[in-house]
């Protein structure tokens, strides 16, 4: 399954109304060089999505109610001014979190695929964040966040990777796509919050 089986509040990949990244497919070439990016990488990916699809709401939870919510200047971005929570924006966003490692393991890396990380990044920073749930939260996360747990989510997927018995060798190889596929994800992601005509002072 590489499509959501149910419809997602704000998940609108592929949709006419996500704008074109303005990174070309040359350029997200030649990042898939500069991060190692070999043939058998998409192969370990598929199979790590077969591992994660019965996992991804246990795994989110994991990570946001296990991790982030311990860490106050994390969980504020769900939260309020006030920091009260906001139970239909994490339940929306957690949503879409599960997709997302999906679609890490399964869309191939096309125009659409590109395209979808800026959305990403929008919904991440002040040219978006809060407006696909009309919600009142943080302005944005800040990219330095973003860069630090990304080593707190590859460290944590280790054990939900290896939980159908996999090999050793499998596992290793399933993780070390996993990384290099969210080293990739993040150096996109930078894109738009180094244009900071659009969210000048987000690091």
């Amino acid at each position: 399954m590489i499509h959501a089986t149910k419809e997602i509040p704000g998940y609108a990949y592929g949709s006419k109304d996500i704008q074109l990244s303005p990174v070309s497919m040359q350029e997200l070439e030649e990042l898939k060089v500069t991060v190692g990016w070999t043939d058998d990488d998409p192969i370990y990916l598929r199979l790590a999505g077969e591992v994660l699809e019965d996992q991804t709401k246990q795994i989110v939870d994991h990570w946001r109610n296990g991790i982030i919510a311990s860490i106050p200047d994390l969980a504020r971005h769900s939260q309020t001014p006030e920091g009260d929570r906001i139970p239909a924006y994490v339940a929306n966003s957690g949503e879409r979190f599960e997709q997302w490692i999906l679609d890490t393991c399964r869309r191939p890396y096309d125009q659409d695929w590109l395209n979808y990380q800026l959305e990403i990044a929008r919904r991440h920073t002040s040219a978006s964040k809060n407006k696909v749930d009309g919600v009142r939260s943080t302005p944005y996360v800040p990219l330095r966040d973003i860069l630090a747990f990304i080593v707190v989510i590859n460290e944590t997927i280790k054990p939900y990777l290896a939980a159908k018995g996999h090999s050793a060798e499998d596992v290793a190889k399933m993780h070390l796509a996993w990384c290099k596929s969210l080293q990739l994800q993040t150096a996109l992601w930078t894109k738009l919050y180094m244009d900071t005509a659009h969210t000048p002072s987000e690091w």
